[in-house]
C-alpha cells in the first residue's frame, strides 16, 4: 500500500484522519481513524462510494465459501480482455490494435462499461461509450454462440486446476458454495456451463447453492439490472450471494470465507465483511491488494486446510 496525503474527500491530519493509503493500482483509497476504517471506491463512471471496512476474522470450521469465477473457477481472463481489445479495435477502425501489458488491472475485476471507459480514455478518445458496448456485446454474443455450438476459441474457458476435486471436497463436508462473478449473466453462465461439461459434473445451477451475477445487460429494448454500477470492488454481489443466497446473517460472517484472484474482488470480499483467501495467477499483487488478503495460496486444494 502507497501512503498519500488526501483524496477527493479527505485529507491527513483533518477531522480525524490519521492515515490515507491506496494500492497500486489506485481504484480505492482506505482512510484510517482511531476507531474505523473507511474505503473510498472510485468509479470511472463518475459514481464513487465510501464504505466502512469492518474488522474481519475466519473461524473454521466454514459454514459457507464464496467463489470467485473469473480466474478463481474458471480461466477465461485472457478471453474477456481479447474482447475488449477487439472492441477497442473496432471503435478504432484498426483490426491489428493491440493492448498494452499494463492496462490488463484496469481492464480485469471490474464493471464491463468501467472497463470500456478505461481503453476509450487511453486509446479512442471522444469515443461513445454507448457505441463501445454495443460493439462489445455484438462480439460476445457471437463468440458465445459459437462456443455453446463447440465452435469459437478454444481455450476460451478452461476449469481451474482441481476444480472439481475441491468442489467435491467442500460439498462432501456439508459447507455451503456461492458462485459470485462481477460478469452479466449472458457471460458468466456459458462460462460455468462449459467448464462443468469438461469435468462432467452436470448443471452447475444445481449443484451451487447460489449463483450470483452482475444481472442483465441493459440495451435498447431490454431491461437491466445495477450490475454496472454496483460491482466488485463493491461489497454488494458478495453481501447479497451470503445473506441472500445462503442465508448466512451478518453476525455469522466470521464462519464464511471468500476466494478471489483479482484485485477488484479482494476489495469486494473485505468490504462485504468476510475473511479473503487470495488465489496466485491474478492481478492481486501487481495491482497491490495483497496485504488485505487473510491468506494466500497457490491452488484450491489448500484452501481445504484452512476451511475443514
Amino acid at each position: 500500500m502507497i501512503e498519500i496525503q488526501k483524496n477527493a474527500f479527505f485529507q491527513k491530519g483533518k477531522d480525524g484522519v490519521l492515515k490515507i493509503t491506496t494500492p497500486g493500482d489506485k481504484k480505492i483509497d482506505i482512510i484510517e481513524f482511531e476507531d474505523k476504517k473507511l474505503c473510498y471506491v472510485k468509479s470511472g463512471l463518475g459514481y464513487p462510494a465510501i464504505y466502512p471496512m469492518h474488522e474481519t476474522s475466519f473461524e473454521p470450521k466454514a459454514e459457507a465459501i464464496l467463489m470467485d469465477l473469473d480466474g478463481t473457477s474458471v480461466h477465461s481472463e485472457s478471453f474477456w480482455m481479447w474482447v475488449i481489445e477487439q472492441t477497442t479495435a473496432r471503435l478504432l477502425c484498426n483490426a491489428s490494435f493491440k493492448r498494452e501489458a499494463e492496462d490488463e488491472p484496469f481492464i480485469s475485476g471490474h464493471s464491463v462499461s468501467e472497463h470500456l471507459q478505461y481503453m476509450i480514455d487511453k486509446y479512442a478518445k471522444g469515443s461513445d461509450l454507448e457505441t463501445a458496448r454495443r460493439y462489445y456485446f455484438e462480439i460476445v454474443n457471437h463468440e458465445m454462440s459459437e462456443i455453446m455450438k463447440g465452435r469459437g476459441k478454444k481455450d476460451a474457458f478452461t476449469p481451474a486446476p482441481h476444480l472439481k476435486e475441491f468442489l467435491l471436497a467442500v460439498k462432501s463436508e456439508g459447507i455451503k458454495i456461492g458462485l459470485v462473478t462481477s460478469g452479466l449473466y449472458e457471460k458468466a453462465m456459458p462460462e460455468i456451463i462449459s467448464a462443468f461439461r469438461q469435468l462432467d459434473m452436470g448443471d452447475p445451477v444445481d449443484f451451487y447453492d447460489a449463483i450470483i451475477t452482475a444481472g442483465q445487460a441493459l440495451r435498447k429494448g431490454q431491461t437491466g439490472t445495477l450490475g454496472e454500477l454496483a460491482p466488485k470492488p463493491h461489497p454488494w454481489l458478495y453481501a447479497e450471494t451470503a445473506r441472500v443466497g445462503l442465508g448466512i446473517p451478518f453476525e455469522r460472517r466470521h464462519k464464511v470465507l471468500g476466494i478471489e484472484d483479482s484485485s477488484a474482488g479482494v476489495v469486494s470480499i473485505k468490504l462485504a465483511g468476510f475473511s479473503c483467501t487470495g488465489v496466485s495467477g491474478g492481478n492481486i499483487e501487481r495491482a497491490g491488494t495483497d496485504e488485505l488478503c487473510d491468506y494466500r495460496v497457490d491452488s484450491l486444494m489448500q484452501i481445504l486446510d484452512i476451511i475443514i
